[in-house]
């Protein structure tokens, strides 16, 4: 360990810790569960609310066993400009009150950035779950998040070897730098077992790995009327070799109803040419548990998050990427992920690969064995 949090020996870590989003929570967890076992450190966690719906954060903290917020700052939806600066009016005044030492930030949501930037100002120190991972895709809002947290953290937690690569050629002194691991993977690895015993499969009437399972939530995606009504497209065709599930986020289901594409969403799924087991089918957001369970049994997913791209790593199920370019390099090298941007030629063919091959095997990154959360929390709650 390079660094430590300084500080008279006898008193309270106080360890303040960020959440906004879906991703959030899951990366949360288990460091939350980790310093129980430090009766040194006192955490506070403050949810900023920039995820808002129920389904996507109340049933995340249930499911994950996360306890409740100790602060709200009920930010909601809004512009990137605007909920950033709402973010941090109403955090600043908190880390006032709290004076905690060190504030983990986690991801590369708009509440990442944000929290970063205020805590960095007041001179409190910023530890960066997820730090180094980087798209090179500048028009990615999340990449601009990542690139500024990055500069002003003391404390950067690489999942992956690629992070380490970005940091060093970005000029992060490299006392500032850790490789623990991903947070994301303690999760997973700790409530799969649960996850297999939900109901989902039957709820919805699938067979294990007789269905594709869709997630996408970035603009690009999802508010461009051309590409989503062509990735639609691109589902329909799939579903009629495969049943396809598609969870979609409130903002995605209004867009669909505002593009037109409800109706031809519903011919899909009762077409002659669908699969037997059922065509293409929007579903509403649902928890956790759940969704790894779907994402656990699916023949392939189709995404544009970056996470599920290391999930379905760890669960060796096929994953395609509706992206042009990955943050997470790790997944390709791996064998698990597969960029495939959002060209419906592109997309048919990696599908029918899959198809044809059937599972995948492949190895597990540096790290990813339930243990980073631990390795953070060491640090941190090491002093000298």
């Amino acid at each position: 360990m390079n660094q430590k949090v300084t500080m008279g020996a006898n008193r309270k870590i106080k360890i303040m810790n960020v959440v906004a989003a879906r991703p959030n929570f899951v990366k949360i967890a288990p460091l939350m569960a980790e310093y129980k076992k430090w009766p040194r450190i006192k955490p506070i966690l403050v949810h900023t609310g920039q995820h808002y719906d129920i389904r996507m954060s109340k049933d995340f903290f249930d499911q994950l066993e996360i306890p409740r917020p100790d602060i709200n700052l009920e930010i909601g939806s809004a512009s990137h400009a605007i909920q950033t600066a709402e973010i941090m009016k109403r955090f600043e005044p908190i880390l006032l009150k709290y004076k905690p030492d060190v504030v983990v930030v986690v991801g590369d949501v708009n509440s990442t950035l944000a929290c970063a930037l205020v805590s960095a100002k007041l001179g409190v120190k910023v530890a960066h779950v997820e730090a180094g991972l980087r798209s090179f895709d500048r028009r990615m809002p999340e990449e601009i998040n990542r690139v500024l947290t990055d500069a002003i953290s003391d404390y950067l937690f690489v999942t992956e070897a690629s992070g380490l690569k970005n940091l060093r050629k970005e000029g992060i002194p490299h006392e500032k730098i850790y490789y623990v691991g991903n947070v994301m993977i303690d999760t997973l690895r700790r409530y799969i077992e649960k996850a297999k015993k939900m109901k989902i499969l039957e709820e919805l009437g699938l067979r294990k790995r007789g269905y594709a399972l869709v997630t996408m939530h970035r603009p690009s995606n999802v508010d461009d009327p051309i590409v989503l009504r062509r990735l639609i497209d691109v589902f329909g065709k799939i579903s009629q070799e495969l049943p396809v599930i598609f969870p979609a986020h409130p903002r995605t289901q209004q867009n669909i109803e505002a593009f037109g594409l409800k109706r031809k969403i519903s011919r899909m799924a009762s077409s002659p040419d669908a699969s037997p087991d059922g065509g293409l089918r929007v579903i509403d957001p649902i928890g956790y548990l759940d969704f790894l369970q779907l994402m656990a049994s699916a023949k392939v997913v189709l995404t544009d998050s970056g996470g599920i791209q290391e999930e379905t790593t760890i669960l060796h199920v096929p994953c395609l990427t509706l992206r042009e370019n990955t943050e997470r390099p790790i997944t390709v090298e791996i064998g698990s992920n597969r960029i495939v941007g959002t060209n419906p030629t592109r997309i048919l063919e990696e599908f029918k690969k899959i198809m044809t091959t059937g599972s995948i095997r492949c190895g597990t990154p540096k790290a990813w064995d339930g243990r980073a959360a631990a390795r953070i929390v060491e640090i941190l709650g090491s002093t000298e």
